[in-house]
């Protein structure tokens, strides 16, 4: 089992990107907000900085679960993308924390923002390298469907609605609505927690094996039932590490058939699941039918 050539250049190529666009809308945020200590704009600087923190964990992961398997990992390194999607979710989960109690606080004491004009440039410099930044990750997703970058890119979606709400509230503030900023950076940080469980939630189905969809697997059942000679097929079992989905299934072919026949059309069945879902990596375990028939009866 192994990752292809441009499945890894892919991968490097997105979570690098990932890590260059975090450190410069680090720098660009932390200027923003001392000129004009806005709380929107710290809710925006607090994430980019967790942003840097979360793509830097995913470059090592990334790095790591492209390692081929080995002696003492059988199924390959996949897993570290999801162990990695669960540090995001802490980090996120806590950086919503810190924001809505920067917000609670300019609530209760209101002060007039300075250099708004200034920080909206920069926002709008943010949604522009973003909205590139996730476009990429699109298509990365689309080819290899990591879970890394899959996370990643949640929550560069959610740095879009961030940054989109930042801009509205530095633009009230700077017509002198000032208080808004604060609630919207309560509102932001809502969010943020919001994106955070979403993270966690998909990365620990991962780490604790959950099947593929219904409809995937059924899917996969039928492909099998295609092929010339097989009678039937069940207990299937999935589950996923990293960019790998793992499959098992069991045939029911004629007890009469010799090994090597019986061999050649589970590897058939195998091939066409294979080439319905190239990530599959497919293991076909062959039962005689009087002999699945036999069980079902006791």
């Amino acid at each position: 089992m192994t990752t292809s050539p441009e499945h890894a250049r892919l991968l490097r190529l997105a979570t690098r990107a990932s890590v260059a666009v975090a450190c410069t809308l680090i720098i660009a945020k932390a200027i923003a907000w001392w000129l004009s200590g806005s709380v929107s704009m710290l809710a925006g600087l607090t994430d980019s900085a967790l942003d840097g923190v979360t793509s830097l964990l995913n470059l090592l992961a990334v790095h790591y679960a492209l390692r081929p398997a080995d002696d003492d990992h059988r199924y390959g390194h996949g897993k570290a993308e999801s162990l990695a999607g669960m540090a995001q979710a802490l980090f996120i989960g806590g950086s919503a924390v810190l924001i809505a109690f920067q917000a609670y606080e300019r609530i209760q004491q209101p002060e007039p923002l300075g250099a708004p004009w200034i920080s909206i440039g920069v926002i709008v410099f943010s949604l522009v390298l973003t909205a590139a930044l996730l476009m990429l990750q699109h298509r990365v997703i689309k080819q290899t469907g990591s879970n890394a970058v899959r996370a990643d890119s949640l929550h560069y979606r959610s740095d879009m609605l961030l940054n989109g709400s930042i801009l509205i509230a530095l633009i009230l503030a700077g017509l002198g609505f000032h208080q808004l900023d604060a609630w919207f950076g309560l509102g932001i940080a809502v969010y943020i927690l919001w994106s955070a469980i979403q993270i966690a939630r998909e990365s620990f189905s991962v780490l604790m094996d959950e099947e593929l969809p219904v409809d995937v697997s059924q899917h996969m059942l039928e492909l099998a039932c295609g092929v010339p000679g097989v009678l039937g097929a069940h207990d299937l079992r999935t589950r996923i590490s990293g960019n790998h989905w793992f499959v098992q299934l069991h045939l029911e072919l004629p007890g009469e058939l010799t090994l090597s026949v019986a061999h050649g059309i589970s590897d058939q069945a195998a091939d066409a699941i294979h080439a319905a879902y190239p990530r599959a990596e497919v293991l076909v375990h062959a039962d005689p039918q009087e002999v699945v028939k036999a069980a079902r009866a006791q």
